[in-house]
């Protein structure tokens, strides 16, 4: 069997040279870590993780926790992560809670019992009560999509309040004034943001607010198809809809049809992520979009920024950086769902 020894011998290095390119755990310039790569190619060699953790204390894991796999938003941020750790050298543990505060509790312990070197971590709340035990044995951690306050973590956030103004007001510009929200399911960030924006875009307008408008829904398709039925029973219905997620503006576009009407002669429907489907949509569905690729790789670069610091920080004698809380921009994508009337 090859060993680290038939390596070194290949790449003409130390075992030592050979033990730091593969835990990384110290700089190793290009031409070593070049040769010493080539070398464990060629011999077909794979490093016993297992027994590299047990000495190092590190597992060169991450645990990815999220609310709902089944959302293609949060589908599409676990693959952007899982790509981003990878090129970083970490596997990554995805766990679903299904927005169940007590699945997720469990899935931290679960994570925190299988030495996972750092956690990323979108809540089923608002809440940072689950996140004690890890927090409790030191665990760098990076909360994404939730602004979640005093806890000992970076957050990235995108700043939802904004997508849903600029989501509004294009509606408006084009000359609606009887919009219907479809809102997300919690009070809290981010579907309240969301809710507020498209809020503060009618007071700017100076478009009466009419509350039987906003209903909530629960992020997933069936529920945009629930509340759209809603809306059209309303005696004056909608001309347009503000979804608060893309799933639930394709339920509605179900309901719509189901109701005899067209999209976008009869009424407009603008969503909020830009997931891949709503390029599949027909017709194409505008939409507000989240840096998904930006926001993976902002949040890898910050976890392993931060589990490298813990690393070496006996080592330096240096005080642990301020957690930061950084906001990221969303952007309006128009296709073919909305029309001027």
């Amino acid at each position: 069997m090859v060993n680290i020894k038939d390596v070194a011998e290949r790449a003409d290095v130390s075992t030592t040279t050979v033990s730091h390119v593969i835990n990384q755990t110290r700089y190793v310039s290009d031409e070593l870590t070049n040769r010493v790569k080539k070398a464990m190619e060629e011999l077909d060699y794979r490093p016993n993780t297992l027994a590299s953790g047990l000495r190092s204390g590190k597992t060169k894991t991450i645990g990815l926790i999220i609310p709902d796999i089944s959302n293609q938003f949060f589908a599409e941020v676990s693959r952007k992560i899982e790509d981003n750790g990878f090129d970083h050298g970490y596997s990554v543990i995805l766990c679903n809670s299904d927005d169940d505060r007590n699945k997720e509790k469990n899935y931290i312990d679960v994570l925190v019992a299988k030495q996972v070197d750092g956690i990323i971590f979108i809540s089923a709340g608002e809440e940072s009560k689950n996140l004690s035990k890890a927090l409790e044995f030191d665990l760098p951690i990076v909360v994404v999509d939730r602004d979640i306050r005093n806890v000992n973590a970076d957050i990235v956030l995108v700043d939802n309040k904004s997508g849903g103004l600029n989501a509004t007001q294009y509606l408006i510009e084009l000359g609606h004034n009887r919009i219907g929200c479809i809102a997300g399911p919690s009070p809290v960030t981010p579907s309240a943001m969301r809710v507020e924006g498209f809020k503060q875009a009618l007071q700017e307008a100076k478009i009466p607010l009419d509350s039987s408008l906003i209903i909530p829904g629960d992020y997933r398709f069936s529920s945009g198809e629930q509340v759209m039925h809603s809306l059209l029973m309303n005696p004056s219905p909608p001309t347009a809809v503000f979804a608060s997620n893309d799933m639930m503006a394709m339920g509605a576009f179900k309901a719509i049809h189901e109701n005899g009407l067209k999209i976008p002669e009869d009424i407009s429907v603008i969503g909020f992520d830009n997931i891949p489907l709503s390029q599949a949509t027909y017709p194409t569905l505008t939409t507000i979009s989240q840096p998904i690729q930006e926001m993976a790789k902002l949040v890898v670069n910050l976890l392993v920024e931060r589990m490298r610091f813990q690393d070496q920080r006996v080592k330096l004698l240096e005080e642990e950086p301020d957690f930061r809380r950084v906001v990221l921009q969303t952007e309006l994508i128009i296709r073919n769902s909305c029309r001027e009337i």
